[in-house]
């Protein structure tokens, strides 16, 4: 069994689950008493996300770069970054590492294609939903067709994400909305939806979604954990 390198802390709400998917998935593959091999480093989300308001994301690149490269010296065999929107700088990674760097967006776009959906909606942070550092896998590498809401929805989204969801905090009401965001995504004609941000899977789950929904925080861990077993 290989060992996952993770990059966590964006936020460590969401990070948590990468352990407990990687560990039960192994469990799930190996049976017995079996469990993953990894070691993560984590960083301090209130440096990253002061940064990612700066638009700084030279610096951001460079402490993902940084933190890569302990994993692989600290005996990692594949690279995953734990976030959706840090994804943004991810080159600073794979071209500075001598080992894998498994993309988010991949591994999500080979479930999409899996169950052989073409229309998928996009939900995450401004930056996921409106550059194209996401999207462009999507299209380019499965040929999805991939919605995103209007400009106040994605404004909705943006600020659930950073005033409530890295916090730990997961109300009702922003559960409401964020079902509202989807509702209007499938009448654009959205066969599922992307919880393109790691911790919206906590607010969100498929029963209250129309349609199905893909937590990528968790396609994520499982193609690494079946990755590292078959390696």
């Amino acid at each position: 069994m290989k060992t996952i390198g993770l990059i966590g802390g964006m936020s460590w709400e969401s990070s948590k689950l990468y352990y407990e998917f990687l560990n039960t998935n192994v469990k799930g593959l190996l049976g017995g008493s079996h469990s993953a091999k990894c070691v993560m480093v984590s960083v301090d989300f209130s440096e990253i996300e002061k940064l990612t308001f700066k638009s700084d994301w030279k610096a951001i690149g460079e402490l993902m770069k940084q933190a890569a490269q302990n994993l692989e010296r600290a005996g990692a065999d594949i690279i995953l970054l734990c976030t959706n929107t840090i994804h943004l700088v991810s080159h600073y990674i794979s071209e500075n590492i001598n080992i894998p760097f498994l993309h988010i967006a991949t591994t999500t776009g080979e479930a999409i294609r899996d169950l052989g959906l073409k229309k998928v909606g996009l939900l995450g942070t401004k930056f996921t939903m409106e550059k194209d550092f996401y999207t462009k896998t999507l299209i380019n590498d499965f040929g999805l067709e991939v919605p995103i809401p209007e400009t106040n929805d994605r404004q909705v989204v943006h600020e659930i994400i950073y005033k409530e969801l890295v916090k730990g905090q997961f109300t009702e009401d922003s559960k409401q909305k964020i079902v509202e965001i989807i509702n209007k995504l499938q009448i654009q004609g959205a066969e599922g939806v992307i919880l393109g941000c790691t911790e919206l899977p906590i607010l969100i789950s498929e029963l209250d979604s129309p349609i199905p929904i893909f937590d990528t925080g968790k396609i994520h861990a499982y193609k690494a954990s079946e990755w590292s077993v078959k390696n």
